[in-house]
């Protein structure tokens, strides 16, 4: 087995044991969070979700393996930033929202609004950090059949994701009024100059 190969299975597996940790945190601000009376919404898709970011890293490892994908430098290069950003935000995105993040969708918006760190520009930085990781994480090494597969169940979950937890927050009127004017996934100029002038 090439040594790029060992390597991107080294980093699959550290993806994965970096999902059992964000669920870990996910687990203690749920508890916390019910502690103030924050309910958790019933959401039927959040296995869809586990299955999809299971499917991307077992389906990049095995196509990597059996179908012999070759790694393209710049192939690599490119997705390892977009991959390395992504987390970035995700991170940036756990700690803003402190004890408000978790993987779950929960009414907590009463307890108060989080409008700094990325949420000054767009509404769900997370869904598109995660949704920008799982498009590159396979192209590291060239899976380009679970990239390709994988974002089209992306796209399917998340908008039904997101249909839920919008609704339950822009029944929220001071929800709607701080973040109801912001894109849900890709920030604008305008929204930047916007927000940038308070």
């Amino acid at each position: 087995m090439a040594l790029s190969v060992r390597l991107y299975l080294v980093l699959l597996a550290a993806v994965a044991t970096g999902r059992f940790v964000e669920l870990a945190i996910s687990r203690r601000h749920q508890q916390r969070l019910a502690g103030h009376g924050v309910r958790k919404v019933d959401e039927p898709h959040f296995r869809w979700m586990v299955a999809l970011h299971t499917g991307v890293l077992v389906g990049a490892a095995v196509e990597v393996v059996w179908l012999d994908r070759p790694l393209i430098p710049w192939l690599a290069a490119t997705m390892g930033v977009v991959f390395a950003g992504a987390n970035l935000t995700r991170w940036w995105v756990i700690r803003t929202l402190g004890t408000y993040w978790n993987v779950a969708v929960m009414d907590s918006s009463r307890l108060g609004i989080v409008t700094k760190g990325p949420y000054r520009v767009v509404r769900h930085p997370n869904y598109t950090a995660v949704f920008a990781e799982m498009v590159a994480l396979p192209l590291i090494h060239t899976a380009w059949i679970t990239a390709a597969a994988g974002t089209m169940a992306h796209l399917w979950v998340l908008s039904r994701r997101v249909a839920v937890e919008d609704e339950l927050l822009m029944a929220n009127p001071a929800y709607r009024a701080a973040m109801g004017h912001k894109p849900r996934f890709i920030p604008s100029l305008r929204g930047v100059r916007r927000d940038g002038s308070d």
